[in-house]
């Protein structure tokens, strides 16, 4: 019975998280959705992209269910999963996401929580493993670049919300007063712990 719930309930999350991931891409031009956001090339397209071959990878090939998908072998990893080229369409990410989750959710849902899995890219001695820890650590990885979204998508126009129904409309001048209160602590908390640490024997 416990088992039956931690399935389901980790199902669910996942599912949570996929859908909030592609919603950042709601409404953003193809320039917006590709371009390097942070100084090492984190975008939001690539981000999906990412995502995808994570899940393919994870509920495919390490419980011997390879993904009807063409991935690049695990051992010829380069990053190329974490952008997208100018051939690259957005529709044609977002199926493949899609088409992932099909996948990874007939393996969820046909094998048990305790079902042997083989990670050959982790390293000895825990390369083996089971569904439940592969369900957290998928689970991990979609919501630490959910969360990377959220960031980008933020920077972009100011858009946050884990989902479209949570979405916050943007009050520029309550959001700028917030920001400078917390600006003024930074710059008020700063000179006291340079003086506290100059004065410490």
């Amino acid at each position: 019975m416990i088992d039956d719930f931690a399935k389901r309930d980790l199902h669910g999350r996942l599912w949570r998280d996929r859908e909030a991931l592609l919603w950042k891409l709601d409404g953003l031009s193809e320039y917006d959705a590709r371009r390097p956001l942070t100084a090492t090339g984190t975008n939001l397209l690539g981000l999906v992209k990412h995502v995808a071959t994570v899940e393919a990878r994870y509920f495919g090939e390490v419980f011997d269910r390879p993904s009807p998908e063409p991935l690049p072998r695990w051992q010829d990893h380069n990053g190329s999963d974490l952008w997208v080229t100018e051939d690259e369409t957005r529709d044609q990410i977002i199926g493949f996401y899609r088409r992932t989750w099909d996948h990874s959710d007939a393996t969820i849902n046909e094998l048990p929580l305790d079902a042997p899995g083989h990670v050959p890219w982790w390293p000895e001695p825990r390369p083996n493993t089971i569904l439940f820890a592969v369900m957290v650590h998928v689970l991990a990885e979609s919501v630490r670049h959910a969360g990377h979204a959220d960031i980008l998508r933020e920077g972009l126009d100011g858009r946050t919300g884990l989902r479209a129904a949570h979405e916050t409309r943007i009050d520029e001048e309550a959001r700028a007063a917030y920001c400078a209160k917390i600006e003024q602590a930074a710059r008020s908390a700063a000179p006291i712990k340079g003086w506290m640490a100059s004065h410490v024997t």
